[in-house]
């Protein structure tokens, strides 16, 4: 039995796999588990992760969940170039730093957003407050200035002149927001040209690619969502944004 990465590509940190396998030529079964249809759920996926989330990894008898520990393990077994995973340690510590930052900031705070202006609404029948929106929006923007100043600065990228893990794992994040139609780099150069670079630098018919099902995420309908999924979610994500 070969690789199994089991994804959907609606998940941020399913992207992230998705292109840095497919960028670096990694042989893997794309796996798909349809979260909107409940798929995670369901007994056969609770064998590979008994979570229940994505992204989840099989290599043979080992199995792995969290994204970052499988990206991590995907560079090592399969030696990507340096530049993913640097060797050099000031280097690596920036791109740990990043990595260990970003999970209640920016992901944090964009799925929020993305949470609030899409799923909420689907959910409820009814937008959410304007004041609760620009609530939500206004946090995202605190650590938008926050990433900009602390961890990309005057840099090509995160860890220098060459694109890391933390740069894939940082776009796929705030591409969510985008998708609920918040385009956060219309007024900041910077991440717009930072944008641009990783882009270019994964191949920008594969990244677009792995966006295009987010990108569309406001075709998503009630119906289209597993019916004992739908309280389950408006339990959850009203608790998230309340």
């Amino acid at each position: 039995m070969g690789l199994e990465l089991y994804l959907d590509l609606l998940s941020q940190p399913c992207r992230a796999l998705y292109i840095f396998a497919r960028s670096n030529n990694i042989p893997f079964e794309f796996k798909h588990v349809e979260l909107m249809k409940g798929q995670h759920r369901t007994e056969e996926f609770q064998k590979v992760n008994i979570l229940m989330k994505v992204p989840a990894l099989r290599d043979g008898s080992f199995t792995l969940t969290e994204s970052i520990a499988i990206l991590l393990y995907l560079a090592q077994k399969f030696k990507t170039p340096d530049h993913w995973y640097p060797s050099d340690l000031q280097k690596r510590a920036r791109v740990d730093e990043y990595l260990s930052w970003q999970h209640i900031n920016i992901r944090g705070k964009g799925s929020k957003l993305f949470l609030t202006k899409v799923l909420v609404p689907l959910l409820t029948g009814q937008p959410l407050p304007p004041e609760k929106l620009e609530g939500v929006t206004e946090e995202l923007n605190v650590v938008l200035k926050q990433f900009e100043e602390m961890f990309l600065k005057d840099k090509p990228f995160i860890a220098g002149s060459e694109i890391s893990l933390a740069d894939l794992v940082a776009l796929v994040e705030l591409m969510q927001p985008v998708g609920a139609g918040y385009d956060l780099f219309e007024e900041r150069p910077k991440l717009a040209a930072w944008r641009r670079r990783v882009e270019e630098a994964v191949g920008k018919p594969l990244f677009q690619e792995a966006h295009e099902g987010i990108l569309n995420i406001k075709n998503l309908t009630a119906d289209k969502i597993a019916p004992e999924l739908l309280e389950h979610f408006k339990h959850q994500l009203l608790k998230q944004v309340s």
